[in-house]
């Protein structure tokens, strides 16, 4: 049987031969689709089996994806061969954009440790990620591995008072008002010590917002 104009195309980035596209758009085509969907290098990982780091080399050029990584790529993605061979799209200059997001009117995402409010998701491809977060957890040993992913974040405790745990340091006491910056991909994890649930405000950025 012969093959699908999109099997001739992944072979020919298998064997090494001059793609359908460039590696350089391929990887910006990556990225495009990831940020559209607001997945970090993490999400992405997990979704394809592929690794973070290898991940980033594809968006940044600095490796041609084989043949098994574009399948996973395809299958953990939910996409088409061509939907990920597509040239990015010019991304047009944005002027003025905003998002009102009402009082516990976002996305709300439970987990046994922490209740997510995601805000403004209604805007698309945006440089930061803001939500807001009720801190369930009141032990440290609630949570089987540390919370990491891409990028850096800004948190501010709205209400009650938390314990921040991070990979490299002391534990951190943080009370109604204060707040920290720090880098995401550090391992961290929250944990309420206040006599209610601790509630606070975070922002992310993407890993690579370029």
């Amino acid at each position: 049987m012969p093959a699908t104009t999109d099997q001739q195309a992944a072979l020919r980035i298998a064997s090494g031969r001059k793609p359908f596209v460039e590696p350089l758009r391929l990887g910006e085509r990556l990225k495009e689709l990831r940020l559209a969907n607001q997945w970090t290098l993490e999400d992405v990982s997990q979704r394809t089996g592929l690794a973070r780091s290898t991940l980033s080399k594809i968006e940044n050029n600095q490796i041609s994806p084989t043949f098994t990584a574009v399948q996973k790529l395809i299958n953990g993605l939910g996409i088409d061969l061509p939907q990920l061979l597509t040239p990015p799209r010019a991304q047009p200059r944005t002027m003025g954009r905003r998002d009102l997001t009402r009082q516990g009117k976002g996305e709300h995402h439970p987990t046994p440790t922490y209740e997510h409010e995601l805000l403004s998701c209604e805007l698309a491809q945006k440089r930061m990620i803001p939500f807001k977060t009720i801190v369930r957890a009141r032990s440290f040993d609630e949570f089987s591995e540390w919370v990491r992913h891409d990028g850096e974040e800004f948190l501010m405790v709205l209400e009650g008072e938390i314990c921040l745990y991070t990979e490299f340091y002391e534990p951190l006491q943080l009370s109604h008002g204060d707040s920290i910056y720090f880098d995401s991909d550090m391992g961290h994890a929250l944990v309420s010590t206040s006599t209610e649930d601790a509630v606070v405000l975070s922002v992310c950025t993407h890993g690579d917002t370029t």
